[in-house]
């Protein structure tokens, strides 16, 4: 299958990401966590904030951050305790075969934007990478709003990553707003 087909394939396979759950919340004992493509929503969203602090290209980290995890549709959201013990294929590789068939401008874009979140060099990618780790972190907030006392350990390592200025300054400013205070 190519050309149109197989981008409506990758479609149809991304859209698994709003029945899968992220999995590490198990661990720390929440009965329903979000699922990834939840995530990746509010990554989407906080990536564009943050490009915004930090000059980068809000357009851009957002569509990084929108494409991050599309992988865990075939390899799953492999908690990261699991990864002491599995090695899972490497993202680029993963994406390389989910778009596989589609027209070309369609992969090449796809393809570059998860080589360019994986390698880590440009100040999109990092800001995308922080918003990935700054939105864990307000997951992490919300369940321990919620009751669940067993998310500090994902609040630590989340804020320990973080790299960029304006992401310690959101993550700080998370530790220390109500999560529902936008209501007011």
């Amino acid at each position: 299958m190519t050309g149109p087909e197989a981008a409506m394939r990758y479609v149809f396979e991304v859209g698994m990401l709003k029945r899968a759950k992220r999995t590490g919340w198990w661990i720390a004992g929440v009965p329903s966590p979000e699922s990834i493509a939840d995530h990746s929503f509010r990554v989407g969203i906080i990536g564009a904030i943050l490009a915004a602090m930090e000059g980068a290209d809000p357009a851009r980290v957002a569509l990084l951050c929108l494409l991050h995890d599309t992988q865990e549709t075939r390899v799953g959201d492999i908690p990261h305790i699991g990864r002491r013990y599995l090695t899972a294929a490497p993202n680029e590789k993963v994406t390389a075969d989910q778009v596989d068939g589609c027209p070309p401008e369609v992969s090449m874009m796809i393809q570059a934007a998860v080589d360019e979140y994986e390698d880590k060099e440009t100040l999109e990618a990092r800001v995308a990478n922080d918003a990935d780790k700054l939105e864990c972190l307000v997951q992490a907030v919300e369940y321990r709003s919620q009751g669940n006392a067993n998310v500090q350990p994902w609040i630590d390592s989340s804020l320990a990553s973080l790299k960029t200025s304006s992401a310690r300054q959101l993550a700080e400013a998370a530790l220390n707003t109500d999560v529902i205070g936008w209501r007011a």
